[in-house]
Order: C-alpha cells, then structure tokens, then sequence
C-alpha cells in the first residue's frame, strides 16, 4: 500500500519521481531453458548449475547478457596505500568471494577487472555482489566501505568503494 503525500508537503504538488530504468527483456517463458555460454539452467523462476532437461529450449542468462554487452550490474572501486601494496591478496581474496557465490547463485560473476591509476576496479554482474566484496574487504582488512545501504539508495548501477590508507 502507498502512502499518500501530506497536502502541506512542500512537494505534494509534484509528480511522484518514475521507476527506475529497466532494460526491457522478452516475456518470462515457462518451462527449463539452458544458457549456451556458460550452461547454466533455469527452471522454476530460478538459475542454478544442475544439468537441464533434454526438453530446455536455449536462452542467453542475465549474467551472461550483461558480460556480452559489459554493462555491469556493480562496481567495486578499492583504493588507497594498503591496497596497493596488498593488490595480488587483495585480488585472491575477490576472488574466492565470487567463486564461493557463484557455487549456488550463477548470475553471480565477475564481469570486469580493471586498473586506474592504483585503484583496482571490478565489474559484476550482480549489484549484490558488489556488496558482499566490499563486506568481506572490510572484514578482513578494516578501511572505510562506502556503498548503498538500503535498496532505494539503489540505482542501475551500485557504486561501492573500499578505501584503506
């Protein structure tokens, strides 16, 4: 249920703000599918790494569409002293996160991993794996994790960055 704006809300007059941008996808089919690129199957409203049916007909998963067109569902920035002189631990770390992810969550991957400058920047596929880098950093490490707290601090493209000094 939505709540009603106040009318002596200084915005009360103003149209409420649209939805967030989506990508617009074919209609949900029912029945298995497997993607062709990394043999993922779905069935049930679900991606998992089980084996398809004979019957599954083809279809590209998100994570796979996102890694074709690079267009990252989160961004990873790590900065600062320590992580340059720690990247190779810093990096092994990452990625034993997604490995341990991806075991049951398969649209959990890395699309990306850049340097700038001596920051290390990783693209995902998924917004909350971004997240749960960022997490395991700052557990593991200590350093300041700056990332969006709830989902309607969320937008297409959630920006988290982990800075040790």
């Amino acid at each position: 249920m939505r709540r009603k704006r106040s009318p002596t809300h200084s915005a009360s007059q103003e149209p409420r703000p649209g939805r967030r941008y989506e990508v617009e996808r074919p209609a949900k089919r029912t029945g298995p599918a497997t993607c062709p690129g990394c043999h993922a199957s779905y069935d049930k409203g679900r991606w998992t790494w089980q084996a398809a049916p004979a019957s599954a007909y083809e279809q590209e998963c998100p994570a796979c569409e996102r890694i074709r067109t690079h267009y990252p569902a989160g961004v990873l920035r790590v900065e600062g002293a320590f992580a340059e002189a720690h990247r190779g631990e810093i990096e092994q770390l990452i990625q034993h996160t997604v490995e341990r992810e991806s075991e049951s969550h398969p649209l959990k991957r890395i699309l990306s991993s850049e340097r700038e400058g001596s920051a290390l920047v990783v693209g995902v596929t998924d917004a909350k794996l971004a997240q749960t880098l960022g997490r395991a950093l700052k557990k593991a490490y200590g350093g300041s994790l700056e990332h969006p707290e709830t989902t309607s601090e969320k937008e297409n493209l959630v920006r988290v960055r982990w800075v040790r000094d």
